[in-house]
């Protein structure tokens, strides 16, 4: 076999493949074997149909069109192999040459992975924000454990905002019920938001009895996005009644003895997911000052492929949580063509952060073991809510193994720079960045030690 290659550009290369009629021999006699088990000759057993039998009932041309199907895909992957090319996506492959008896020829144009030069990536400087814990988001905690404990009592008027309501719901459109478009007997709090536009409005002057009718869109279903009438009925009005904020409080809902004990414990967890969310807001900026230092091209059949996955990705998202694409962006402040392009941007940063990643992970010759692989396995499972065991067996069948060694091998390299890094907060403070697990998420170091100590007593 001889193969050359041509640069169609730093992302895209085609092979040209000529493969001489005698290395079809292999090809060619698995082919005969395969249809000669398909066919029925008088005179011959299945199976022992001599090929020129074959090539009279079937003709010849079907078998070398067997035997070429078969030999292609391998001489691809050793053209690949010889030219030290990556693949990124599917080739497409034409025969630009072939007669019985002649050499074949044929071309693959396929997107491989760019050629990356490596910046100096130890000692990155980077910037990130203060951590800002305030006292209102101390009492913002405190509040919502005194709203766990709260207890409900039916009042007597009408209901306004902050109050609860057991209501009936019930859409139609052109007086015609929509099926799956009722509720019964809800509990819901007045101004929570979240549900139906307009319900919220409607409920406050409400008392048990009322019935209103207002008309607002679907969030599911067959008319989603299209205006109905909803019909709310509210057959109780309550009162939330939040217990004292006091010791006897403090000992009920937690293992504290005094609410001083419990507020400073809130503060205390508020600080540590504080640091934990500027951890990652520092890891991201390191990667990004990294990334500024050098140009790599993108294959864009990846990008695309990276921009329909995570369109189709949040669409799921907004789809569980009831809500249309139009009523996130109105939320979020943005228009569809200011979220198209932060998409397309942060999917390009990304792409690019994969690619030098896997070139930091290449040059530092990272490698992985099976803990490491069981234990990444155990997270993602966690991650996706699923079973472990069910995962692995999932990840196996379908060959996404060397998916999860690539997301480990990531993990080191961003560990590898960003462990080296120096980033400062707006006061100049050095943030501590010692706690990255191999797949790239921060742990805190108390949670460090304590998985640590655990794995020590699981030896002993």
């Amino acid at each position: 076999m001889k193969s050359a290659v041509e640069t169609l550009s730093p992302t895209r290369a085609k092979l040209t493949v000529e493969v001489p009629f005698e290395e079809l021999k292999p090809s060619l006699d698995a082919a005969y074997k395969k249809i000669a088990q398909q066919i029925n000759v008088p005179g011959f057993r299945r199976g022992k149909v001599p090929p020129a039998v074959i090539d009279r009932q079937v003709g010849r041309p079907v078998i070398l069109d067997e035997a070429v199907n078969e030999v292609i895909p391998k001489k691809y992957v050793e053209a690949l192999q010889e030219h030290s090319l990556t693949p990124l996506a599917q080739p497409d492959i034409e025969v630009t040459k072939f007669e019985d008896n002649e050499t074949l020829e044929f071309t693959a144009e396929v997107e491989v992975r760019p050629e990356i030069t490596l910046p100096s990536y130890e000692g990155v400087e980077a910037k990130v924000e203060d951590i800002e814990l305030s006292d209102a988001d101390v009492d913002e905690q405190v509040e919502a454990l005194r709203e766990r404990f709260a207890t409900l009592s039916d009042v007597e008027r009408a209901a306004a905002d902050g109050d609860f309501v057991v209501l009936d719901l019930k859409a139609t459109r052109d007086g015609e019920a929509i099926e799956g478009a009722e509720v019964s007997g809800m509990s819901y709090k007045v101004g929570r938001g979240g549900m139906l536009d307009g319900l919220d409005e409607a409920l406050v002057g409400m008392s048990a009895g009322d019935e209103k009718t207002f008309t607002s869109q679907l969030v599911g279903g067959d008319l989603v996005g299209e205006d109905v009438e909803v019909v709310v009925s509210v057959s109780q009005v309550q009162e939330q009644e939040l217990p004292e904020l006091d010791d006897e409080f403090a000992q009920m809902a937690s293992e504290f003895d005094t609410v001083a004990e419990l507020t400073e414990d809130v503060r205390e967890r508020l600080g540590r997911g504080k640091r934990l969310e500027q951890a990652a807001a520092a890891r991201d900026a390191v990667l990004e000052v990294l990334l500024e230092k050098v140009e790599i091209p993108l294959p864009e059949t990846v990008v695309t492929d990276e921009l329909n996955a995570r369109r189709q990705n949040i669409e799921q998202q907004l789809m569980y949580a009831g809500l249309t694409m139009d009523k996130y962006l109105e939320d979020e402040g943005q228009t569809l063509e200011e979220f198209e392009a932060d998409l397309e941007r942060r999917v390009r940063d990304a792409v690019a952060a994969q690619f030098i990643l896997d070139e930091i992970a290449k040059v530092e010759e990272f490698g992985i073991d099976q803990a490491e692989l069981s234990e990444h396995l155990v997270r993602r499972a966690q991650q996706s809510g699923q079973d472990p065991q069910e995962f692995a067996n999932h990840m196996f069948e379908h060959n996404h193994i060397p998916d999860l060694v690539q997301e480990i091998l990531r993990g080191k390299a961003l560990a590898k720079i960003v462990e080296s890094a120096v980033v400062t907060d707006a006061s100049g403070n050095t943030v501590e960045l010692k706690n990255l697990r191999p797949d790239g998420t921060i742990g805190e170091p108390e949670a460090e030690a304590a998985e640590g100590a655990a794995e020590e007593k699981t030896e002993e």
